[in-house]
């Protein structure tokens, strides 16, 4: 399979079902359902600083790639999971391209998602350096909704991003037996009001970062943030950096902390929804939560080594191959090690050698012969 990228995909080989031993005939169609704005990221890397006014700055790699709830879809896609996007997407070439690498090159459903006539594409330009990003956006105001006559469809589960106001999709998926994972954006506003957060009701986890937690539970710790958490949805996952991340299950009171992988970040782009991807996945094959929270953690580690934000997201191969470069290391700590050994009996053998290199994704080129 080939996209208008050029990046050929082979999705039978680079793609574990982790969901197989516990799919039946009456299990729904889809693995996981998200809905939200597509744009076209534009990534810049390999900048020195940040962009100084009234001069010229030179990027030594640059990508482009589908971004916005693309990056979530993506990553899931890519870990095997059956994922829908229900999404508007512009006319113009970008929304066409967009479409296609989401489709075709990652085989996402996109039946619940449409073309609109004369609307543009949002854009995104990502400018990383010093392990930092700068990001500048355009768009124009988003069409109405247009609903699906299924929407949301039956779902394993469906992450949503909270926003104020109630969505009323996350409380229809709930009642349909959808498990809900949500996260949250910055607050412009610096309100930081909890009441933003009511949907959380209505959801199994959350999953914001540290200073998000902070500020809308009023509190100094992110570990004191996530059990505060835990008094509006059963499990609070609070992620803190190069610390790791902290989780705490309100139901059974179990708490679990894994530190981060350290790794030279290019392009932290999407790591966040990485991350929580890489959450869901664990969390819907039944894995215990400090092996979901480890597994989390590496997806989005093995994400900012590569530019190109959704199209960095990491398949089982990428994770096959850091999994048998990483026992090969001298002076590595048995103890972290040994963190990891439960991937030992889910990975395929790996294909690529280390280090990782993907082909460069950049809407430039046409499609390959």
């Amino acid at each position: 399979m080939t996209t208008r990228n050029g990046d050929r995909l082979d999705h039978a080989a680079a793609c574990l079902d982790p969901l197989a031993a516990l799919r039946t005939p009456a299990d729904p169609d889809c693995d996981v359902y998200l809905t939200g704005n597509v744009f076209l990221d534009i990534i810049f890397t390999g900048l020195d600083s940040a962009p100084v006014r009234g001069t010229e700055s030179w990027a030594r790699g640059m990508g482009s790639s589908p971004g916005g709830v693309a990056n979530m879809a993506t990553a899931l896609a890519r870990l095997g999971l059956r994922t829908s996007l229900a999404a508007a997407f512009g006319d113009d070439h970008y929304g066409e391209y967009c479409w296609d690498a989401l489709e075709q090159g990652e085989g996402i459903d996109l039946s619940l998602s449409r073309t609109v006539p004369g609307w543009h594409s949002p854009v995104t330009v990502s400018m990383a350096y010093e392990g930092e990003r700068t990001m500048v956006s355009h768009g124009h105001e988003a069409p109405p909704p247009e609903p699906a006559p299924d929407c949301p469809p039956p779902a394993r589960a469906a992450v949503a991003s909270l926003a104020p106001g109630r969505a009323e999709w996350i409380a229809q998926a709930a009642r349909k037996g959808t498990r809900v994972f949500a996260d949250v954006g910055w607050d412009d506003t610096g309100r930081w009001d909890p009441a933003d957060l009511a949907d959380l009701e209505h959801c199994e986890a959350f999953l914001p970062n540290a200073e998000e937690a902070m500020r809308y539970t009023r509190t100094d710790c992110p570990r004191a943030a996530a059990r505060a958490l835990t008094e509006r949805v059963p499990l609070a996952v609070v992620t803190l950096g190069a610390e790791g991340a902290y989780a705490v299950d309100g139901a059974t009171g179990e708490s679990a902390q894994v530190p981060a992988i350290a790794v030279e970040a290019l392009d932290p782009t999407g790591a966040g929804d990485v991350f929580v991807a890489g959450f869901v996945t664990g969390t819907l094959a039944g894995w215990p939560l400090a092996d979901r929270l480890a597994f989390a953690g590496l997806t989005a580690a093995l994400s900012v080594q590569e530019f190109g934000g959704s199209l960095s997201a990491p398949g089982w191969s990428e994770v096959a191959t850091w999994w048998q470069h990483v026992q090969g290391v001298a002076d590595q700590d048995p103890a972290a090690l040994r963190r990891y050994a439960f991937l030992e009996a889910l990975l395929p053998a790996p294909t690529r050698p280390w280090p990782l290199r993907r082909a460069v994704p950049t809407i430039g080129f046409g499609r390959s012969a």
